[in-house]
């Protein structure tokens, strides 16, 4: 009995324990149900969405690269724009196959492709050979070191055209300066920084953000092997190409400009050299330029010096702050032109104030010490003046204080003011230090009757993305110093320099025109700032002028600072080596253009010749030279060589290499037709005048264009 009992129990307990059983593995599965249930509801777990995982894992993302903003001239000529660049390698290796192919450099080809690569890389056959068998026979490709980096498009094509199967190429964007030697301290250079072109100097730099643009993104699902899914959502965001930037810069001017500047420092070898050329009633600077420089295209002579001179730069002046010092005189009173002072030398609370002629003059008037260059003259004028007016003045005329220039790292300059030794000492140009800038602005108050403007070199940036313009500049008057009449009396001074028979600055007379200068020398402060240097080379010479006297369109300021070869001549003549005839360069341009007269001149053909040589050729012909295509050699010219043009008409060049379409904005019509015959290009007109739109944008690329619509008003 007890037996059937236990019997009935275990098979209770076995009932209970199968139940049990069914009901956990019944509620396991059932939330492993819910789960999956869950899970495809809402395609999501722990938060994470599934679908979008997904997505991801099978997407791809393309960029879209920007184009980099491009710099024109003040002809709307580009100074620097985007280009690539090509980097060579070659694929050693047998496993280079795709497709049954062979994709690598055979070893019965290593003896051509050497031969080639020696050719257009300009390095030695034997070196090339060398690399090309290394002794890992397992390396898979090879480099050239820098021999094969930064190459143009023509050198890739020249290669290419080989036929050499195993020869590769990797591009890179680049910036593109066709003019070498070019303001390069103030345009500045963009640089590939991670993949991206970065301004690290000039206006490269201070205007970057605008230049540069944004990226886009092309996105789309594909498969393992990595192919677009068919039907699948292609999302896209166009690229935002960057803004360009309009300057002031003329580029005859410059380039003249540049040419008189490499042949004075190969004359005089001067430690630095700075030029600028400024149109008088508007600010705007037409050329500026320094030394030394470097050429933005090839990099030669970068190490040299990486400041900008004219802006990052604060020196003593020297004489020519004697034009600040005497328009602050007579516009205070002070100046009374029948009195008069012992030249010489002058002491003042015990230190001595001397002229460059110890000896002086004997008693002169205060006239003949701004054309003789008195710095005892000078000193008593700010003596009878007044530290504090004086200083109201110095401050007046914008220095000690940036102009505004946007140029990167502008300084203020500075001044040692706390002794009466020091304020007479900043009378003429010691003791203060200023930049060329600063000295620009200050100068325009002179020429404009009292009126002082702002210099500047960007007109204006231009989105191209709508057209719009972005930021737009302009005449800025940024004081008005003193009187027009006390503007009138300086000029008259400044023209006594050049004229007069006791002037500092007879070399500067220019024929057929009216100029009037200031000249100046100044002492170097030496390494520890306790004194100056001594020697008849260190010394800062330097001239402003303006001309024409009677009303001054222009105003050319030159330094030049320790030469160490004087080749016989003196301060002014070498200075006059560049101020003469630039100065005679503009206003002879100047008075073309009022009497709208032109000189007929012969071309030269320079066809075959660089780019570079080219268009300083007839840059200095007075012709506007527009270049066309990124390579080194021009293949063709619009005018053949030996016919007649007129100055300041435009010639078109075309160069090897990539052939971009140019900004035909202001063009003629007969300009246009000009370009289209050497293109080979239909062009179809709509209106009549200048050209005011293109079908083609500016910098589209002109392989396989056949026609453009140019409209005209």
């Amino acid at each position: 009995m007890n037996n059937k009992k236990k019997q009935l129990k275990r098979q209770t307990n076995r009932k209970f324990y199968g139940i049990g059983i069914f009901l956990m593995v019944a509620i396991i599965f059932a939330v492993f149900i819910g789960r999956f249930f869950y899970i495809g509801a809402f395609k999501t777990v722990d938060k994470v969405n599934l679908s979008k995982k997904v997505s991801q894992l099978y997407a791809s993302k393309t960029q879209i690269k920007a184009q980099r903003g491009t710099i024109y001239d003040n002809d709307n000529q580009p100074i620097a724009e985007d280009s690539s660049t090509y980097s060579i390698y070659i694929v050693l290796s047998k496993k280079a196959t795709a497709f049954g192919k062979r994709e690598y450099l055979a070893t019965k080809d290593k003896p051509k492709a050497a031969r080639v690569l020696s050719k257009y890389l300009g390095i030695s056959y034997q070196e090339v050979l060398k690399d090309l068998n290394p002794s890992d026979r397992d390396l898979y490709q090879v480099e050239l070191g820098s021999a094969g980096r930064n190459l143009s498009l023509e050198t890739k094509q020249e290669i290419e055209a080989a036929g050499i199967t195993g020869i590769n190429f990797t591009s890179t964007s680049a910036r593109l300066y066709p003019n070498g030697i070019f303001a390069s301290h103030i345009i500045g250079l963009a640089e590939n920084q991670a993949g991206q072109l970065t301004g690290v100097s000039g206006i490269e730099k201070a205007f970057n953000k605008a230049l540069s643009g944004h990226n886009g993104v092309r996105s789309f699902e594909k498969d393992t092997r990595g192919t677009p899914i068919p039907g699948s959502k292609v999302k896209s965001r166009a690229a935002k190409n960057g803004d360009n930037l309009y300057t002031t810069l003329d580029t005859r001017l410059q380039t003249y400009l540049e040419t008189l500047m490499s042949q004075a420092q190969s004359t005089y070898h001067p430690q630095e050299m700075t030029a600028i050329l400024m149109k008088a009633s508007t600010g705007e600077i037409l050329a500026a330029t320094q030394r030394p420089t470097y050429n933005a295209q090839t990099k030669a002579g970068i190490n040299q010096i990486w400041r900008n001179i004219l802006a990052q730069d604060s020196y003593e002046p020297g004489s020519t702050m004697k034009v600040f010092t005497m328009a602050a005189a007579i516009n205070s009173g002070v100046y009374n032109q029948n009195a008069t002072f012992k030249s010489g030398s002058y002491e003042i609370d015990g230190k001595k104030v001397d002229d460059w002629d110890t000896n002086g003059w004997g008693y002169i008037t205060y006239r003949d010490a701004f054309i003789r260059s008195s710095n005892v003259g000078m000193a008593h004028l700010e003596q009878q003046m007044g530290a504090k007016t004086w200083l109201k003045y110095i401050k007046k005329f914008g220095l000690l204080k940036k102009t505004g220039s946007k140029m990167p790292d502008e300084t203020s300059g500075s001044i040692e003011f706390g002794y009466p030794i020091e304020q007479a000492n900043t009378a003429f140009g010691q003791a203060i230090d200023v930049t060329a800038l600063q000295m620009m602005q200050g100068f325009s108050a002179i020429a404009n009757h009292g009126k002082m403007v702002k210099p500047y070199l960007v007109k204006r940036v231009v989105n191209p993305n709508n057209g719009k313009t972005v930021y737009q500049a302009g005449t800025k008057v940024v004081g008005k110093p003193i009187r027009s009449q006390t503007a009138s009396q300086v000029l008259s001074m400044m023209q006594d320099v050049v004229y007069n028979e006791n002037g500092t600055g007879s070399a500067f007379k220019i024929n057929g025109y009216r100029i009037g200068v200031k000249t100046g020398t100044a002492q170097i402060s030496n390494s520890k700032g306790t004194g100056y240097l001594t020697g008849e080379t260190n010394y800062l010479f330097s001239v402003v002028g303006m001309a024409p006297a009677s009303n001054p369109k222009y105003i050319l300021y030159i330094t030049m600072k320790q030469p160490t070869t004087f080749a016989g001549q003196t301060s002014g003549q070498m200075l006059a080596s560049v101020f003469n005839p630039m100065m005679k360069r503009v206003l002879d341009e100047d008075q073309e253009t009022t009497n709208q007269k032109q000189t007929q001149v012969t071309l030269p053909d320079v066809t075959g010749q660089s780019v570079t040589k080219a268009k300083t050729a007839l840059n200095n012909a007075g012709l506007l030279v527009t270049v066309i295509g990124n390579g080194k050699k021009i293949t063709a010219q619009s005018i053949a060589g030996g016919q007649t043009s007129l100055t300041g008409e435009r010639i078109i060049l075309l160069a090897n290499g990539e052939r971009l379409m140019p900004d035909l904005t202001g063009w003629s019509r007969s300009n246009v037709a000009a370009l289209a015959n050497l293109l080979n290009i239909k062009v179809s007109f709509q209106g009549s005048g200048y050209v005011k739109s293109q079908s083609l944008a500016a910098n589209k690329s002109l392989t396989n264009q056949k026609k453009i619509v140019v409209q005209l008003k």
